[in-house]
């Protein structure tokens, strides 16, 4: 194993971390507007006049925001197998061109999620247009954390592929 493929495995796991992360606060859309308001790809916590905060599942869930939620599980998937891959590569190289299209295929679900995510902004509870969140609302830390995971996971598959070295 080269010290590309040691970064790329490095970035894949900050990767991976940063999407595990952004699943698991409801943070993806914040507002103050009538209290504070978390809203989440599968749940929602509401904070009204410093009470507790409740947290609850809508009745309706967002078909876009499910398929971003299964984009996301699914490229976390491909990454833990990626890292898995480049640790295997040390022993059996044959297997690195696996991780690389495994890693191509996070990359690809994370940029799907994120296309797919600002489809859901017309929902009542928002109250915007599909790719145009209104000025009451912002994106949360959630979705900051799954930005730089879809990013980190960029920079890793291009270490991966070796891409700025020239192949003789």
């Amino acid at each position: 194993m080269d010290k590309l493929s040691m970064i790329s495995g490095a970035l894949f796991f900050a990767a991976d971390l940063f999407a595990i992360a952004s699943l698991s606060m409801p943070n993806w859309i914040v507002t103050n507007v009538a209290g504070d308001t978390q809203i989440g790809l599968l749940h929602t916590c509401l904070t009204i006049a410093g009470r507790s905060t409740q947290c609850f599942t809508p009745e309706q869930m967002r078909p876009e925001w499910m398929l971003t939620f299964l984009c996301i599980i699914v490229g976390i998937a491909c990454v833990s197998v990626t890292i898995v891959l480049l640790g295997v590569s040390y022993w059996k190289y044959s297997v690195m061109k696996f991780a690389r299209w495994l890693g191509f295929v996070a990359m690809i679900m994370f940029c799907l999620a994120a296309v797919i995510f600002p489809i859901g902004f017309d929902m009542d509870q928002i109250g915007g247009e599909p790719y145009q969140l209104p000025s009451s609302h912002q994106v949360g830390i959630s979705y900051i954390f799954f930005v730089l995971a879809l990013w980190i996971t960029v920079v890793s598959e291009l270490f991966a592929g070796k891409v700025c070295l020239p192949h003789f």
